[in-house]
This record gives C-alpha cells, sequence and structure tokens, in this order.
C-alpha cells in the first residue's frame, strides 16, 4: 500500500459517519445520473428503442427455448418402450424386475389376448390364432435416459425385440440443441450491441462533462463518485429497453401458452416471471457493464 493511500484511509477512520450524509451522497449521485440522462436529450429515445427490439428479440428467443425444453420433458414421458417378450415368458415377473432399472418410472403388461382384441377392432383379420406377444410398456423419466433403459432391457433373455419411435426422439433433441445454441449466440450478440450503444453514449456525456470532471477531480471527489451516475444512466438505458420489450414478449407468452394448451402441456408456474426477471436482469447487467467499460476507455479515474 503506497504512502498517500495509507493517510486516506487514517483520514476515513476519523471521519464522522453520518447516515444523513450517507444519504445525502446517494441522493445526490442519483442527481448526477439523472441529469445526465437529460443532457443526452432526443438520443435517449433512439437508445431505448434499440435497446428495446434487442431485447425483445433476445427475450422471444429465451422463451421459446424454454417451451421446447418443456416439450420434450413432456414428450419423453408419454413416449414408452414397448419390450415384445418370448413365448412363455413370464410378463408380471419381467415387468417387476424392469421397474427397478434406473431411471424407469412405470411398467405396464399389455396381454397379447388385450393386443389381439385392440387390433380387430381397427382390422377385420380371418379367424386366425393369435401371432402378438404379449407386451410390456415401459416409461422412462426423460428422453436422453431411453438408450440406457433399452440396452438393459434387450440383455434379459425373455426379450424377444423391443421398440421405440427413436426418429422423433432424436430430431427433437437436434432441434433442442439448434434452439439452444442459437440462444448463446443472440445473448452474445447482445452483449455486444448493447455495451457498443452504452458505450458510444456515455462517452458523449462524458465530452460533455469533461470539464466539470476535471474540477471534481482536481478537488478531490472520490473516483468512484464520478463512476457511478455514468454506471447508473447505462443501467437505465437497459432497463427501460426491456420494459418495452416485455410487450411483445407478452404477445410471445401468450402464443406459446395456447400451443401447449393445445399439446395438452402444462406449462410451469414460475417460467413467465422467470423470463421477465431475466430480462430486466439481462439489461440492466448489460447496460451497467457498457458504461463501466467506456469509463474506463475514455475516462482516467
Amino acid at each position: 500500500m503506497s504512502r498517500k493511500q495509507a493517510i486516506k484511509n487514517q483520514v476515513k477512520e476519523y471521519m464522522p459517519k453520518d447516515w444523513l450524509t450517507d444519504i445525502r451522497i446517494i441522493y445526490r449521485i442519483t442527481m448526477e445520473a439523472v441529469n445526465d440522462i437529460k443532457r443526452t436529450g432526443f438520443m435517449n429515445v433512439i437508445i431505448i428503442t434499440t435497446m428495446a427490439a434487442i431485447l425483445s428479440i433476445f427475450g422471444a428467443l429465451f422463451r421459446s427455448t424454454l417451451s421446447m425444453a418443456q416439450f420434450a420433458q413432456e414428450l419423453g414421458s408419454i413416449l414408452e418402450v414397448s419390450a415384445y417378450l418370448n413365448d412363455n415368458a413370464p410378463a408380471k415377473t419381467l415387468a417387476d424386475k424392469f421397474s427397478h432399472i434406473d431411471h424407469v418410472v412405470s411398467v405396464r403388461v399389455h396381454p397379447k389376448e388385450q393386443g389381439w382384441k385392440d387390433l380387430r377392432k381397427v382390422i377385420d383379420l380371418p379367424n386366425i390364432s393369435n401371432p402378438l406377444p404379449d407386451t410390456l410398456r415401459i416409461k422412462v423419466d426423460d428422453i436422453d435416459h431411453i438408450d440406457s433403459v433399452i440396452k438393459t432391457v434387450k440383455k434379459d433373455p425373455g426379450v424377444e425385440s423391443t421398440n421405440y419411435p427413436e426418429t422423433l426422439a432424436k430430431r427433437l433433441q437436434i432441434i433442442i440443441h439448434v434452439v439452444n445454441t442459437t440462444t448463446i449466440v443472440v445473448t452474445l450478440i447482445v452483449a455486444m450491441l448493447t455495451i457498443t450503444i452504452i458505450n458510444n453514449t456515455i462517452q458523449l456525456v462524458i465530452q460533455s462533462r469533461k470539464d466539470e470532471i476535471e474540477i471534481m477531480r482536481l478537488m478531490g471527489v472520490s473516483n468512484w463518485y464520478i463512476r457511478i451516475p455514468f454506471v447508473l444512466q447505462g443501467a437505465f438505458y437497459g432497463f427501460a429497453g426491456a420494459i418495452i420489450a416485455l410487450v411483445p414478449l407478452h404477445f410471445v407468452q401468450s402464443l406459446l401458452a395456447k400451443m401447449s394448451n393445445f399439446f395438452l402441456i402444462q406449462t410451469p408456474l414460475m417460467t413467465e416471471s422467470m423470463v421477465v426477471i431475466t430480462l430486466l436482469g439481462i439489461g440492466i447487467l448489460f447496460g451497467a457493464l457498457g458504461s463501466l467499460l467506456s469509463i474506463k476507455k475514455h475516462l482516467l479515474v
């Protein structure tokens, strides 16, 4: 620690600490941020509108990602693995055995008599002996665990073959992967665009207050006292843009909710709230970060 910093710390220890003083400082810092926003003038509208458009795209994509993940989870719990048994294989015994496999939720026995009866209701068949085997309908907790369950079931000598809509599951996983990757890319683009916009705006404000800031530095004003108003200004732009972005996001969420209801998929209660909180957090965080980076680049404090 330098001698200058040591003296400052020593002086701070003997300074009176008054909560009213802290409130006055917070008030003055807040008013400085408000005045900086006023100085920016009509540019505020352009900045907030641009950020609202960027955050709207992010919010819609993020909400769609959550819906796809929920759809995949529900589909995985609905689809079942069909295990066709050999002749004279003990169906109930195997059902109890397979129910203890990891990630298996339930196992249901579908007798061959019932299968033959159901088939004859759909197709007009001649009076022949029942060629169908006893079937076990195995429900797994997640699509990702389907392969491991099928491998375990196939090893049993009582199982002749298995069936599962593998193509549908793989295509769904590919779609989810693409959506997740796109969301990450869009998030990075949102960060870069937001930081660039805020950076240029704060740079203009710094130039307009250059003399005032220099006087404050000569008077020994704390660096953070100079920085915080700019950070608050960037956070305000992010917050305002996110608030406006909630309007188109509301329509997107309503549309996705209707689609979920159409497919009889229940949307988690906290999903919409989580999307709103995330959007506000992203806007404020990136806005404040853009200001902070601009200060370090254009303001030597």
